[in-house]
């Protein structure tokens, strides 16, 4: 995805954009029935008595004020109790919610639709023919909120909520992690070592890389008839004085400042491009419940169940082009250890002093030990044995200990049968 239809991608998940959208539509709705006046015939505008529309609207204006007000509060409050329940991180994808960016864009939409249609009926603006038309609009109108209010009120019943909050995490991280395994290395070659001599292009700021312009960037190593070798991926922390990238010989400023447009850095990590980013925030989630103060034990173990899917379907898809896209870009690829050290890790040191949690962590490592023919064993292994170190240092009881030690043996003959270790797939 180029960096402009990444920026457009993001602004369109704004709610001050999809709001701003739904009220220019809806004025631009008030004031065109004025304009479709003269196509309405006289029989049928005698026939139809359109008096009443200016009590309709003056309902619709107080009410869907209130709707809207009381929505946005309660939206802010969901916000809150996901950034309290489950983590601060995980807030962002509420206040992308398009369920909830439609409910309160149609609300507003509403409110400026009948301020626009009270005012333009006060001055005049309508005939009787668009008095008429004003009213077909406003009974459409009606219905669409109506039907609006029905989901939002199915929707306010999970919304926010922890559950639904892991879901959502769950299937954004599914989104970023599936289009990697498809797509490796965002579509460019696999990573060489550095040639001799090599230059470094370094980052002109501080901040979190949250895109790459992987086909600019294509574009510019043709023009300058030289590899790019990629030395960070999204969700790497950078500086100045952190490379982006190297070149096999040294570019002009112009060309080296166009190499530094293609990457977008921001204040945080982003889950687009990095398919990491997603599983931590659901490890953060599982730590957090994990806590003396909450000590939700069932939360954490849903998280291990989710990670396990992630990444057994991660083991499992296979590329759709094994040639890359992009071979004059060299990317360097995410080892299997870099995940399971990001998500499974914390969830043992947390929860080494619960025994169900260590059952659970240990299932999960002795599933993925089977994904994608024993690609993942020698990781799911060495996480067992810390898991298992963690335990016992935690004051675990002999029984407890027993269990989990089966558990691990499980894990052991899992990996044994899946036999030696295979290298990921490209």
């Amino acid at each position: 995805m180029s960096r402009w239809r990444w920026m457009l991608r993001r602004l369109t998940r704004r709610l001050w954009f999809r709001a701003a959208l739904f009220s220019v539509l809806a004025v631009a709705t008030a004031l065109v029935s004025a304009v479709a006046a003269p196509f309405i015939p006289y029989e049928f505008t005698a026939q139809i008595g359109a008096s009443a529309v200016d009590n309709i609207l003056s309902i619709l204006a107080s009410s869907m004020l209130a709707v809207t007000t009381f929505s946005l509060t309660t939206m802010v409050s969901a916000f809150s109790a996901a950034s309290n329940a489950a983590t601060p991180r995980a807030s962002l994808l509420l206040i992308e919610d398009q369920q909830a960016q439609n409910a309160i864009s149609t609300f507003l939409g509403c409110f400026l639709f009948s301020i626009v249609g009270i005012i333009a009926l006060s001055t005049g603006f309508y005939g009787e023919s668009g008095r008429v038309v004003l009213f077909i609009v406003t009974i459409g109108v009606i219905l669409w909120i109506v039907v609006t209010l029905l989901r939002w009120i199915d929707h306010l019943s999970r919304f926010g909520r922890l559950g639904e909050t892991v879901s959502r995490v769950e299937a954004t991280a599914a989104a970023s992690l599936g289009d990697w395994a498809k797509r490796p290395r965002l579509g460019g070659a696999r990573s060489l070592p550095l040639p001799a001599g090599a230059v470094p292009v370094m980052a002109a700021d501080f901040g979190y890389l949250q895109h790459i312009d992987v086909q600019a960037l294509s574009r510019l190593a043709e023009e300058m008839e030289q590899d790019i070798h990629l030395a960070v991926l999204p969700g790497a922390a950078l500086d100045p004085y952190r490379p982006l990238l190297h070149l096999p010989r040294a570019a002009s400023p112009e060309s080296e400042e166009r190499l530094r447009q293609a990457f977008t850095l921001g204040d945080q990590r982003g889950f687009e491009q990095d398919p990491r980013y997603g599983m931590i925030v659901l490890t953060e989630i599982a730590c957090r419940a994990l806590s003396a103060a909450t000590n939700d034990t069932g939360t954490a173990i849903g998280v291990l169940a989710a990670l396990g899917r992630l990444l057994g379907r991660w083991a499992e898809t296979k590329a759709e082009d094994e040639e890359a896209a992009f071979p004059r870009l060299r990317v360097p690829d995410i080892a299997p250890d870099v995940f399971f050290n990001d998500v499974f890790r914390p969830i043992a040191r947390d929860g080494a002093g619960e025994v169900e949690v260590g059952i659970r962590l240990q299932k999960t490592l002795a599933m993925l030990a089977r994904c994608g023919q024993g690609r993942l064993a020698a990781p799911a292994r060495r996480l067992s044995a810390e898991a298992l170190e963690r335990a016992e240092a935690a004051g675990l009881l002999p029984a407890e200990m027993e269990i989990l030690r089966r558990a691990a043996g499980a894990l052991a003959a899992e990996a044994l049968a899946a036999g030696p270790e295979r290298p990921l797939p490209a």
